[in-house]
Order: C-alpha cells, then sequence, then structure tokens
C-alpha cells in the first residue's frame, strides 16, 4: 500500500495546503470508511448522495486515521489535525492514485466486459500468481473510487495489478483508463448489461472501448472475436496496439473448442499456434471464454503451459460468482452477484448441462437496470426455460414475475412458483427439494438471492 510522508502527498496532488509541522508524518494506506480505517491510514471523506463523509472526521481519527483530505468547501474543525486541503476530496484520490501508479515499476491489466469481468480477473490472478507477484482487484472496487483504492493497495514490489473496470455510462472507463495506464486491455463481451442508461448495444460498444484510450503505446487489446459487432467498431477504431481475438469462430487468434463439461468442471481446447487442452475446475462453458481471455495475457507475459494450468488448479474466486456450495444432499451453484439477459441464459444453459444430479431447481431473481425492455427481457427467459431439462423453477421479484407467466405457458405441471418473501421461497424449497438436487441461484445483487442459500444451509 502507499507509504508516503504527508508533503510528499501533498505534492503529488498539488494540494493548497497542509501545515508544516505535519510534512514529515508517513501514511500507511488509505480508507474511506471510519468502521475499517486503521491505524496510519490518509482518511478520505468522500460526498455522497445522502451523507459527507467529512462528518465523521472524530470517528476517523478515534480510529487511527493520521491525517485527511479535506474540501476546500467545507469549514475546517478548530483541532490540531493534519488537513490537506483539495478541491475536491474524490478528484484528490483519483489523481494520488494515477500518481503513485505512475511511480510503480508494474504492469497493470484492465478488464472490462458486460460479464465474465469478475471471473476473467480471478482466473488470470490465480494463473499469474504461479510466476509473478499479483494483485487483483478485491470485491466490486472498479469505479471510480474503487479504481484508485485498488491502484493505492498496491505494493511497491508488485509485479502485476489486475484492475476491474466497471462503468454504467459514457466517460467512465475512460477515466479509469486514464487513472489506470494499462499495459494490457480486455474486453470480455458485450451483452445486455447497462442498458438502462446507455440505450443501444451501439453506446455500449462504444463506453467499453474507452478502455484502450489509456492503454500503453507498446500495450495489447485482447476482445471477444465471436462479436461483429464488436470488431467493426474496434476495426474503426485503427488502435495500434498489439490485437488479439478469442472466441469459438475460426478466425479467431485463440480459437476455444469445448471437449467436455460436468459438475466438476470444463475440459476444452485452445488453438493458436498449437493446439493445448486445459481443465478448468469451474461450472458453466461460458467460463472457457474468460480462460481463454486469461491464458492469451499468460502467454504474453511468457507463463508456460504447466504455470497456466497449474494456476486453473488453485483458483480464488470471488464469492457469489458461480459458486459452488455442498450442502448435506444437495448443492447449491451461487451465481447472484449480477444478472442480465446473457449471463442468465448463460446461468441457465449451465444448468441444464449438469446431468450428475437427480433434480434441478432454478431460483430465478429481478435482472435489474435493464432500461425500458426489461419486461420483455424476464418474459424471453421463461420462453426459453426447457422444462425437459430442468425440474422447477422458483421466481423471487416483481419483474421475474413475468418470467414465471411466460414460462407457465410452456407446462401444466405445478412446477412453477412466484414469491415475494424470502422464507416463504425456501419453506416451498426445502418441501420439493430431493436427495442429489441442484439449485441454481441467478438474480441482481439488489435481490440479493444469497440469502436463499442461507437459509437452506443453516
Amino acid at each position: 500500500m502507499i507509504n508516503k510522508t504527508l508533503i510528499e502527498i501533498k505534492n503529488m496532488i498539488n494540494a493548497y495546503e497542509l501545515k508544516e509541522k505535519f510534512n514529515d508524518i508517513i501514511i500507511n494506506g488509505v480508507s474511506k470508511d471510519t468502521r475499517t480505517i486503521t491505524k496510519g491510514q490518509l482518511y478520505i471523506p468522500i460526498i455522497g448522495e445522502n451523507f459527507d463523509g467529512h462528518d465523521f472526521i472524530y470517528k476517523a481519527i478515534e480510529n487511527g486515521a493520521v491525517a485527511t483530505f479535506w474540501n476546500k468547501n467545507h469549514p475546517i474543525p478548530d483541532i490540531d489535525f493534519p488537513f490537506i486541503v483539495v478541491d475536491d476530496t474524490l478528484k484528490a484520490i483519483q489523481k494520488l492514485s494515477k500518481e503513485y501508479r505512475d511511480s510503480l515499476d508494474l504492469k497493470v491489466i484492465g478488464i472490462t466486459g458486460s460479464n465474465g469481468k469478475t471471473s476473467t480477473k480471478d482466473i488470470l490472478s490465480s494463473i499469474l500468481k504461479t510466476k509473478y507477484k499479483t494483485y487483483k482487484t478485491k470485491g466490486n472496487l472498479n469505479n471510480e473510487l474503487g479504481v484508485p483504492l485498488t491502484l493505492l493497495s498496491l505494493s511497491e514490489d508488485t509485479e502485476i495489478a489486475v484492475i476491474e473496470m466497471g462503468m454504467s455510462s459514457l466517460g467512465e472507463i475512460e477515466l479509469l483508463t486514464n487513472i489506470a495506464s494499462p499495459d494490457v486491455a480486455i474486453i470480455t463481451n458485450i451483452g445486455t448489461a447497462h442498458l438502462q442508461d446507455l440505450k443501444t448495444k451501439e453506446n455500449i460498444i462504444k463506453a467499453k472501448l474507452e478502455i484502450v484510450k489509456g492503454l500503453n503505446n507498446n500495450g495489447l487489446f485482447i476482445y471477444h472475436g465471436d462479436d461483429e459487432d464488436l470488431k467493426k467498431a474496434v476495426n474503426k477504431l485503427n488502435i495500434n496496439q498489439k490485437k488479439l481475438t478469442f472466441g469459438k469462430n475460426k478466425l479467431n487468434d485463440y480459437i476455444i473448442e469445448e471437449i467436455s463439461t460436468d459438475k466438476d468442471g470444463i475440459n476444452f481446447k485452445i488453438k493458436n499456434n498449437i493446439s493445448e487442452e486445459f481443465s478448468l475446475p469451474m461450472i458453466g462453458s461460458h467460463q472457457m471464454f474468460n480462460t481463454t481471455a486469461a491464458i492469451a495475457v499468460a502467454k504474453y507475459f511468457d507463463l508456460s503451459f504447466n504455470d497456466i494450468q497449474k494456476g486453473l488448479n488453485n483458483l480464488e474466486l470471488t464469492s457469489m460468482r458461480n459458486e459452488l456450495i455442498h450442502g448435506k444432499c444437495f448443492d447449491i451453484l451461487n451465481d447472484s452477484y449480477n444478472s442480465n439477459l446473457d449471463s442468465s441464459k448463460a446461468a441457465i444453459k449451465t444448468l441444464y448441462s449438469l446431468n450428475n444430479y437427480n433434480q434441478k431447481i432454478l431460483v430465478f431473481g429481478d435482472m435489474l437496470e435493464l432500461g425500458d425492455k426489461e419486461i420483455d427481457m424476464h418474459r424471453e427467459i421463461g420462453e426459453l426455460i426447457d422444462f425437459n431439462k430442468i425440474d422447477y423453477l422458483f421466481t423471487f421479484g416483481n419483474l421475474a414475475n413475468y418470467t414465471a407467466e411466460a414460462a407457465k405457458r410452456k407446462t401444466n405441471k405445478k412446477i412453477i412458483f412466484s414469491f415475494d418473501d424470502k422464507n416463504k421461497l425456501t419453506s416451498k424449497l426445502e418441501e420439493v427439494l430431493e436427495e442429489g438436487s441442484i439449485i441454481v441461484l441467478k438474480g441482481s445483487r439488489g435481490m440479493k438471492l444469497e440469502e436463499i442459500a442461507k437459509n437452506l444451509l443453516s
């Protein structure tokens, strides 16, 4: 993590004010949260819609802060404490993280995409750790504040940082990539996420392609080559950096061929200059694409086949992302961190492929932030469900009711249940649940479907 004197911090961000007597105080990391701040850290008071971090300065000091950024428009409390006065505390931490990142001798890999960002990050980090000191974005710290916090968490001897970059509107990825200055940029895919704000696929592509604006001139750009719209947009940009594509299409640089998939994982082949077969202990054939993007980066950094497979065998995955949980007589595949049309289709396809279970149950929650077509998209999910391949559908939420209604037109069996109460849903699940079952939880973060897993396992 960043370890600097306050005068160094002041100079790095061109701050307005810091009393000279505090110049030599050293900070050990930064924090925006007084609940988790630790001794020796620099406090960053952020102004949100419903809160102002400046109001919690005394709590920050009590819990160990040794200095703080301070918005110049806020009155400075009458206490003897190091206040580094800035125009805007958010812009100040962004500037600090940019300066800190540029001071480090490391490589940065930026990852964006509609789906698969976190899985790709986790897979790639696990592979790179076999050879390099690697750091990755923790949790969902992938926005205008999260990326700076991630960069400021890097130790000075980090060799490679894997940085996830999220967005909801145009301009956000451009900001993040200019802060992180990636040496490698990845677009995992383009899907239906962000339609509420961006309206069209063309705008989503435009927003995701902002990642190349901060890409090192000698860097590498990797993207999903099966998407013709994305490929056309890339060609129009005349990107000068090296480009590699991945996908099933035979024109890709890294061509994916599935061999087998079951509850223990996926076996697949990648054809590049040579053909290599990999084993991935993750459920869902869509994970082949995320893994192939990661493997392309690994080869760029000279990792061997053995290094790559060793990394795949020792994955460290973020919770609630295709997380397989074993109960006493059933399994739960918890994929409830995020949801949109494409990722939901992938989850259903994954459930279909799990043939080693006696019973298959889908628990489907609302897909949020999909814009004007959200009802049609929920109906589309219901229309595509094949009840020859799953045994029960449980829905949770108002939008998911449209999924249930569409699905009921396909069967007269009493195997579809809708709820707005998780306890009642859990009780009905327990009633129908048989030994040797698999339950897939799929819904947006706001639906908190992980609570159903907790109820079932308690």
